[in-house]
């Protein structure tokens, strides 16, 4: 579904760009909170100086009391050598098995950018001429972020390994690091950014461990959850923690990189710590399945309120789709109604009246403010200031849940629409016989849905 701005004279319309989770994002840096380093030097620095006040009192005290300082014992100081136990402890846990079943299908994914530079600036810092060999810009690539993989199949000696869009998105090369620290090239099979999810491919004839995808339908709310991935980078791969399922389907808000809404998502809570690099990693439950794969955390909220312990994972039913779409096509293909659109709390009470014609009962939905020619849409009857109030037995609250209710649906999928057309109510059955890409490449039209 396209979404425009194709009426400025009457309305205002948002962009609608593909649907990308809100992403907790992949900084190799590490930055340390001031504030809490703060907090905890002046507590150290207050107990010890009342540890100090303390001990001085006390030797003050009993000095007082007559009693003298007994020496200390001369001679060698080899009777305080120390030695470790000899009885050891059975520490081994279904966690602690679960991990070592999937950590070798754990790996870091490094997003490979050109940066340009100029190779005369240095010659220049210490005074050397510049020529027409060395003034010349020239293209490098650069680590610009680091996430996390998960190894899900292998094929001969190819290995496919599955990550989040946003670890991806935007670069010129990719590479994996696999739990033992090899590095290998990956090539990139496909993405999706609606969902968040990527696969790329390695030569995996060193890798020898693959995970498998549990249930995700089957799990419950309070049972251990394991979160494994890279945080802060590969430095630190390979790193798990360890919590439980918060709640098994939770809808999120979904923004584009401008940050406006243009979804939601259903997705796993868990209080697992999963921080920025853990995107991509691996939700596991006990048994060493993957449930889920990290996407995104709450690190606060509007009012800047710090939030701990709410991160967030898609679905292993819905990567396990995703992926194999994927693997097939490169892409996800996905119905499209063929028409730009706004939200109607958008428009003005007085344009409603005077323009839409709507009844005073009609307080939610989209308004159309175009639809493309030959379009689902227009091959329905949907014309410029219809206003679309429920498709597919569902109400039409605003432009993301439009969205969301289109894309459960499938190519040549036939669904019911309700929209009022000069203020009176219409019903419509819509074939949804074309893509967002078959739109775009037909139609003046320059986004997708």
């Amino acid at each position: 579904m396209d979404n425009n701005n194709n009426d400025n004279n009457q309305f205002e319309n948002n962009d609608q760009n593909q649907a990308t989770p809100t992403p907790t994002p992949e900084p190799r840096k590490r930055q340390r909170g001031g504030l809490t380093l703060t907090k905890v030097a002046v507590t150290a620095l207050v107990a010890g100086l009342l540890g100090g006040g303390a001990a001085y009192g006390g030797i003050t005290y009993l000095n007082n009391s007559g009693i003298n300082d007994t020496a200390v014992p001369a001679g060698s100081n080899k009777s305080g050598n120390a030695s470790t136990s000899n009885v050891t402890v059975n520490v081994s846990s279904q966690s602690t098995k679960a991990f070592n079943q999937v950590k070798g299908a754990m790996v870091s994914v490094i997003n490979l950018q050109k940066q340009n530079s100029s190779s005369s600036t240095l010659g220049q810092l210490f005074g050397a001429e510049s020529s027409s060999s060395n003034s010349k810009s020239k293209s490098e690539l650069e680590e610009a972020s680091e996430g996390s993989g998960v190894v899900y199949k292998k094929d001969g000696n190819t290995a496919y390994i599955v990550t989040n869009n946003h670890v991806v998105s935007g670069s010129s090369a990719l590479r994996v690091v696999t739990s033992s620290g090899k590095q290998l090239q990956a090539k990139l099979v496909g993405k999706d950014s609606v969902t968040d999810l990527a696969v790329l491919k390695v030569n995996g004839s060193d890798l020898k461990t693959v995970a498998s995808f549990g249930n995700s339908d089957k799990i419950k709310v309070g049972e251990t959850a394991l979160a494994i991935g890279s945080p802060l980078g590969s430095q630190y791969a390979t790193s798990l923690t360890e919590g439980i399922i918060s709640a098994k389907k939770r809808t999120i808000e979904t923004t584009n990189s401008s940050g406006t809404q243009t979804g939601n998502a259903t997705v796993i809570q868990t209080d697992a710590a999963i921080n920025p690099g853990n995107s991509g990693g691996a939700l596991i439950n006990v048994g060493g399945q993957v449930v889920g794969i990290t996407s995104s955390k709450i690190a606060s909220d509007a009012e800047g309120t710090s939030v701990e312990g709410m991160g967030f994972a898609i679905p292993s039913n819905e990567v396990v789709n995703i992926i194999n779409q994927l693997v097939k096509k490169g892409k996800v293909v996905r119905p499209a109604l063929g028409i730009t659109y706004v939200d109607l709390a958008n428009v003005s009470s007085a344009q409603q009246k005077s323009i839409l014609k709507l009844p005073s009962s009609v307080e939610s939905g989209v308004v159309v403010m175009s639809a493309s020619a030959g379009s689902p849409a227009k091959k329905a009857g949907l014309a410029k200031y219809d206003v679309i109030t429920a498709m597919g037995g569902h109400q039409i609250s605003d432009q993301s849940t439009l969205r969301d209710i289109l894309y459960k649906y499938k190519l040549n999928d036939t669904v019911s629409m309700t929209y009022y057309h000069n203020g009176k109510k219409k019903t419509a059955n819509v074939k949804l016989t074309e893509t967002s890409s078959q739109l775009s490449s037909s139609t003046s039209a320059n986004s997708e849905s």
